[in-house]
Parts: C-alpha cells; sequence; structure tokens
C-alpha cells in the first residue's frame, strides 16, 4: 500500500505540496481546520492561488488525495508536513498556529513517522518548540523514536517556471536518521535535494532568502520615490538592469507588502538577532521600514495625481485593481474617495484571507467601469486583468507594477 503523507495546512503552501505528491504516489489527507475551504477542496475548487483546477482535479482522479478537516484522518501517517502561515504580532512571532498544527497530529505519531516542518520560523523552532509538543502528544522521542526535521518552502505560487517538482529543495533533520527519512519524502516530490547540518541551519536559510528579496523590494522601492522626484521612469531603468548578463535581477518597485503585519521571513530575522545576541539587525529593519511606508507614498502619489488633473480625492471615484495592499484602499476611504475594487480573490468573502475594507465595492472591471473611474489604480499582482483594455477603457491609469504604458498612465 502507498505510504501516507499528512499535509497540515491547505492554503498556497500546503495545497500544491499536497498534490504534487499524490502525483508522486503518496496518499494524502489535506489537512485545514477551515471546513470551507476543505468543503471547497473536495468539489474540486482549489481556492489558492498556486493550483489549478485541473491539477486538483488530477489529485482526486486518481484517488489518492482528500481534505479534511477532522485530525483523525492524520491517523497511521508515514509522513506529516506542517505549512501552516506563522505571522508577528506585537514584534514577536505569534507560533500559537504551529503550535495547534503540531498538537493536532501529535497522537497519531507513532515510532518511525516523520513529521517535517515548512513553516518559516526563526532558527531553534522545530527543535526547540514543534519538538517538545509533538514529544508530549505521542510521548515518543524525536530524533530517536519519530524523525523529525525542517524543509524551506521556496516555490512560489503561480510562478510557471519554478513549481515543486523543478526547485531544489533544502532538507535537514533531527540527527542522521531524520535527515534521511526527510531527505527520501522530498527525493521523491523534487529534482534535487541539498541536504544541510541540521534544522537551525534550514531554518536560517528560509530566513535569509525571505531577508534577501525583501531587501530587493526595499532597494527598489526607494529608488522609485526619488526617481519620481526626479522625473526618471524607474520601471524602464529597472527593465534595463535586469539585462545583465551576471548577477540576479533586481526586485521591482510596488505598492507595499501585502498586508500590515509583516510576514515572518522579513521579520523573523531581526527579532530573533535582538532576542538572540542582544542587538539589532539594522539593513532589515531599514528595509522593513521602507517597504512598509509604500502604501501611505502610493495614496500620496495618487493625490498628486488627481490635483494635477484638478480633482481631489474627495469625491473622486477610484478603482482599484487588486485590494493588497489594503492599507490603499482603507486611505483612501478615509481620505472622502468613492472606492471600487477589483479582486478575483473578493468573489467570496471567504476567499483566503483577503478582508474586504468597509466602504469599499466590488466591482468586476469591464470598459464601463474603468470608464467611470477618475483614476484606474493597478495595484495587485495577479496578471487577470486585461490591462490593454485598462488602458485603452480609462481615462487615467496609476500604475503600480509597470503593467501600462501610455499617455493616460503614470507609473509609480
Amino acid at each position: 500500500m502507498a505510504e501516507k503523507l499528512v499535509v497540515v495546512g491547505q492554503g498556497p503552501a500546503g495545497l500544491p505540496l499536497a498534490t504534487r505528491a499524490a502525483e508522486a504516489g503518496f496518499r494524502v489527507v489535506g489537512l485545514d481546520e477551515d471546513e470551507w475551504r476543505v468543503k471547497r477542496l473536495n468539489a474540486g475548487e482549489p481556492c489558492v492561488e498556486g493550483v489549478g483546477a485541473g491539477e486538483l482535479a488530477a489529485a482526486h482522479a486518481s484517488g489518492r488525495y482528500t481534505a479534511s478537516a477532522d485530525a483523525a484522518d492524520a491517523s497511521g501517517f508515514d509522513f506529516c508536513v506542517l505549512t501552516v502561515a506563522v505571522r508577528m504580532r506585537d514584534g514577536a512571532p505569534d507560533l500559537g498556529p504551529l503550535g495547534t498544527a503540531a498538537g493536532r497530529v501529535a497522537p497519531f505519531v507513532r515510532p518511525g513517522a516523520t513529521v517535517v516542518v515548512e513553516t518559516a520560523a526563526y532558527p531553534g523552532t522545530t527543535e526547540e518548540f514543534v519538538g517538545p509538543i509533538l514529544e508530549r502528544g505521542s510521548g515518543l522521542r524525536a530524533g530517536e523514536d519519530f524523525h523529525l526535521g525542517h524543509s524551506p518552502r521556496r516555490a512560489e505560487p503561480g510562478d510557471p517556471r519554478w513549481r515543486i517538482g523543478n526547485t531544489p529543495k533544502v532538507v535537514s533533520g533531527v540527527g542522521p536518521a531524520s535527515l534521511r527519512a526527510v531527505t527520501y519524502l522530498y527525493g521523491r516530490l523534487v529534482r534535487e535535494t541539498v541536504p544541510v547540518s541540521s534544522p537551525r541551519v534550514a531554518e536560517l536559510c528560509a530566513l535569509l532568502e525571505g531577508a534577501r528579496a525583501h531587501l530587493d523590494a526595499a532597494l527598489a522601492n526607494e529608488l522609485a520615490i526619488f526617481a519620481g522626484q526626479l522625473g526618471v521612469d524607474v520601471w524602464e531603468a529597472a527593465e534595463a538592469a535586469a539585462g545583465t548578463p551576471y548577477g540576479r535581477p533586481g526586485a521591482r518597485p510596488g505598492p507595499g507588502l501585502p498586508d500590515s503585519c509583516l510576514p515572518v521571513d522579513v521579520s523573523y530575522v531581526p527579532w530573533a538577532v535582538r532576542h538572540r545576541a542582544g542587538r539589532g539587525f539594522r539593513l532589515i529593519e531599514a528595509a522593513n521600514d521602507v517597504n512598509a511606508n509604500m502604501p501611505a507614498y502610493v495614496v500620496d502619489r495618487i493625490g498628486l495625481a488627481l490635483n494635477r488633473r484638478c480633482r481631489a480625492v474627495r469625491g473622486s471615484r477610484i478603482l482599484l485593481l487588486g485590494l493588497t495592499p489594503v492599507e490603499v484602499a482603507k486611505s483612501l476611504c478615509r481620505l472622502g474617495a468613492r472606492v471600487r475594487a477589483a479582486d478575483p480573490r473578493a468573489a467570496d468573502s471567504r476567499a483566503g484571507d483577503l478582508l474586504v475594507p468597509a466602504g469599499v465595492e466590488v466591482v468586476e472591471p469591464d470598459a464601463a467601469e474603468l470608464a467611470r473611474a477618475d483614476v484606474v489604480v493597478v495595484l495587485g499582482a495577479p496578471d487577470c486583468y486585461d490591462y490593454d483594455l485598462v488602458q485603452r477603457a480609462s481615462r487615467f491609469v496609476f500604475d503600480t507594477r509597470g503593467r501600462c504604458r501610455g499617455p493616460n498612465v503614470e507609473r509609480l
């Protein structure tokens, strides 16, 4: 009989892993506390970015995938991967969701089973936090009776170039036996595994990769601020710089972080350094400050652009293409704008973690809606909008993502 894999969390990290594992021959249970999400998944609706309906349908058709909200369905697992998201709350990591996930599967850990943490975490979390929860719930010892490891999530949801199967995977374990077990699991799922000496190294690797992307974004955003003041198109400069034959291309500017709560992979590092080493991490803290203030800068630019067209923000009809970062919509509402938003995740009020702010009307971005807006703001990243139509039908476009060009377009 095929080996059983439980993937805890069926969001943007867990669902792609679960469908890939079903394709690789595992019997997969996608465990999620959200009964609404479970019902949607079992009905064949992916409801998260990164997995298409065809992939989910193939997983169901194989007979090797099912979603469940009942922890008892984890019973008898050979492998378990924890993919739940963790956030920073009040300046410190909130490990509550990860602890809850570990506690749900702990009673079903048996000798020889393997548990892997994929959640971004500060160095020591797997061994010092998750391990003891699993030990208390199972009565077994991590690294001796059962295997425990950490493997950072790498593949980006929705990226057609790099998916789970072709993205090298860093793997680690508490001791040699755990490392072999974790390597075996991912060796069946990915083209290449990269073993490291301990979960702490793997955890720091994840934070390093996330911090690097965050620093790139901060550099691009700060460049956008002063380039606009100098009358230079930062997007043209960024596209030219991306053609360098060596090094890695930098990030593009953007309107800010997905929400007002900094993600762990950009905040764990300074927190961990301050908590463990008693000093600050000035570089990342500065990047946090730049990126966290981008929504306010975007709102200021929208106000200046409207002012040049003899309009105030108050009373203007503003159509947002995308609702993240949500602080842009909230600020425009506070300033008295009539805000509409088009976002595919807002089709269902329970979609993902997207919350539609009070005062924002969700609409379809058809030609009539685009034409009625005093300004159309390209805010979100999804390539689900017809940008040719946006440019043709809109009177004025403020583009924070570099998707539009033309005389009626102003770019960040």
